[in-house]
């Protein structure tokens, strides 16, 4: 019942927020990151009703993609090499990680290929951390204008991964500079573009993510424990 008691926490400390803002659990998309999760416990997950799960790395999905349970929705949530597209391109619900004009060439091309569109989120690097990926500020307009005529590729949104802090209020202001580029983009109307999406806050910061305004929260530790990472 470990996981269950978590997702019942989680869910509950979320609609402690939302339901200030008139919002209901309904609104609001909660992503199970899975990273080194066995499929056990991924599909125990899913059967107290988590429905998207997020993954890092393309070969984790690979390893587990025909042993989830069926109609779960696919997050690609970490850096995606142009390389490495070709392995998720019909099997991921959302690519979170849209960061440069060569990766949204090959997901065009392998989009293309498979007859699908592929929907996207522009990683945007707010706390220009040289070790996180993502764009600066300046360059997420720029980026969307010169991919916003690619019809395999849907914009539906914005994602950002906040500094790790022991006090999440020292990163509202990414989660608010991020919510405020959101609305600005929407004013652009531009094709193929569609501020749906608002994806950031995870285990640590998610409470103040969703009080700045975030629809899709990305939580790992909050529902499955704490993890040891192997680095490749």
């Amino acid at each position: 019942m470990y996981i269950k008691n978590n997702i019942d926490k989680i869910y509950e400390r979320v609609n402690s927020i939302i339901s200030k803002k008139g919002l209901s659990l309904d609104d609001i998309t909660i992503v199970a990151v899975t990273k080194t999760v066995d499929v056990d416990r991924i599909n125990e997950a899913i059967s107290y009703g988590i429905s998207d799960i997020g993954e890092n790395k393309v070969q984790e999905i690979q390893c587990k993609y025909e042993k989830i349970v069926p109609n779960t929705k696919w997050h690609m949530i970490g850096h995606l090499q142009s390389n490495k597209v070709k392995y998720i391109i019909d099997k991921v619900h959302l690519i979170h990680s849209l960061d440069r004009v060569s990766l949204a060439k090959e997901i065009q091309k392998r989009a293309e290929e498979h007859d699908i569109c592929v929907d996207t989120l522009v990683q945007v690097n707010i706390a220009e951390e040289d070790s996180k990926f993502g764009l600066r500020k300046e360059e997420v307009i720029p980026f969307i204008e010169t991919i916003k005529d690619f019809n395999r590729i849907r914009v539906k949104g914005l994602m950002t991964i906040a500094p790790y802090v022991e006090n999440p209020e020292e990163v509202r202001f990414v989660f608010r500079d991020l919510k405020n580029m959101f609305e600005d983009i929407k004013e652009f109307k531009f094709s193929n573009v569609d501020m749906k999406y608002l994806s950031m806050g995870m285990t640590n910061d998610f409470e103040v993510a969703l009080e700045e305004g975030a629809n899709m929260i990305r939580i790992g530790t909050g529902i499955f424990g704490k993890r040891t990472y192997k680095e490749d």
